[in-house]
């Protein structure tokens, strides 16, 4: 195999399926990057079994061939080598020849033919959604799932196809976020746990572009996202997902209007007082037409006062205050409605149309005069 490309293409294209290659494995092979030009393209793929990417770049074959390389050394080269146009050619023991300029770079490659191949995903029935859309809509959800196994629901999203509604799901055990989406069609009903590992990685390669869309393709096994020359394919979490509708809930004692920016800076503002590993609640005592925030931890206190307007009764209500500061950055809209019944319910920050919701429990404190 004998190819030519820029250091640019390729590098962006080695970078996209990096995020594919596991960090650790007993299989040597899912540690590399298959180079595939048989096809008349240069196509880039990188496998850990649970997710694959692939990508096609722009360049010239003078050899067609394949080859498997391994991912850290070959995106380190890659990522120094002078920023011009790189050759690649390999020989029949996988010996393999990086050159740009006058560096050169000799390493030993693998048998492509021992590569794991990405599951054939029979494309029909896609689901079309702006990549803007579907990247701000896991920038919004995913700070939610749960960062261990101990439930491995926990650690996906729900992606539920209602017609013409996409909703996205995600909660971790203290918290739920939820986001309703419009979609230009209507598709068929289907419910799927998407791995929050696999959106992680389709969020950074997306370009969020507006004009550009993503195709979403599904099996019964897996999801497949397509979008520019790249492909993603991911295994999904099997299981049925938490019944999040008998958790939510229209009723409440108070209702509070605020300005959304006041509150989270105020919120931010507070946690300096909060050493890393603590876990000192921010506490929130409502009243007629303001709302007093409290810090009290070893390094100090804080109070503030926020004017908010009110329905119903008074309350005082405490927080984990990073579930909160999680949920105010990703919400645009200037004001914001917190729906909450007493101090051990959960607290409802959401919209009129419910396009988001995010629900966060609330935790136990003692008052300190």
């Amino acid at each position: 195999m004998k190819i030519v490309c820029t250091k640019s293409n390729l590098l962006t294209g080695v970078q996209t399926v990096s995020k594919a290659v596991p960090n650790k494995t007993t299989m040597s092979i899912l540690e590399c990057i298959l180079i595939d030009t048989r096809n008349g393209e240069i196509k880039l793929t990188a496998n850990d079994m649970e997710l694959g990417i692939e990508t096609t770049i722009d360049g010239e074959i003078l050899e067609k061939g394949m080859i498997a390389l391994d991912a850290k050394i070959f995106l380190e080269i890659v990522r120094k080598l002078p920023d011009n146009h790189i050759t690649i050619e390999t020989n029949e023991n996988f010996k393999t020849t990086i050159t740009c300029e006058k560096a050169k770079f000799n390493i030993i490659g693998k048998s492509g033919e021992d590569f794991s191949y990405l599951p054939e995903i029979e494309k029909k029935d896609s689901v079309v959604i702006s990549q803007f859309t579907l990247k701000e809509v896991i920038r919004q959800t995913i700070f939610s799932i749960a960062d261990n196994d101990n439930n491995r629901l926990m650690t996906g999203e729900l992606f539920e196809i209602n017609q013409d509604t996409l909703k996205v799901v995600s909660l971790d055990g203290h918290r739920i976020s939820i986001r309703k989406i419009a979609l230009k069609n209507s598709y068929a009903n289907r419910k799927v746990v998407v791995p929050g590992k696999t959106l992680s990685e389709v969020s950074k390669i997306l370009s969020g572009d507006m004009d550009k869309d993503v195709s979403i393709f599904f099996t019964e096994k897996h999801i497949l996202f397509e979008f520019d020359n790249t492909l993603v394919v991911s295994r999904l979490i099997e299981g049925e997902y938490f019944r999040i509708d008998q958790m939510l809930s229209s009723d409440y004692e108070t209702k509070v209007k605020m300005n959304k920016k006041e509150l989270l800076d105020c919120i931010d503002r507070a946690t300096l007082l909060v050493k890393e590993g603590d876990k000192k609640p921010v506490i929130i005592n409502i009243t007629d037409s303001s709302m007093q925030l409290k810090m009290n931890s070893t390094v100090g206190s804080m109070d503030e006062e926020i004017d908010i307007a009110k329905e119903g009764k008074d309350l005082m209500i405490g927080f984990n205050p990073k579930f909160l500061i999680d949920a105010l950055r990703v919400i645009e809209d200037e004001e914001i409605d917190l729906y909450m019944v007493n101090p051990k319910a959960p607290c409802f920050i959401r919209n009129a149309q419910e396009s988001y919701i995010y629900l966060i429990l609330p935790v136990n404190f003692t008052t300190v005069s």
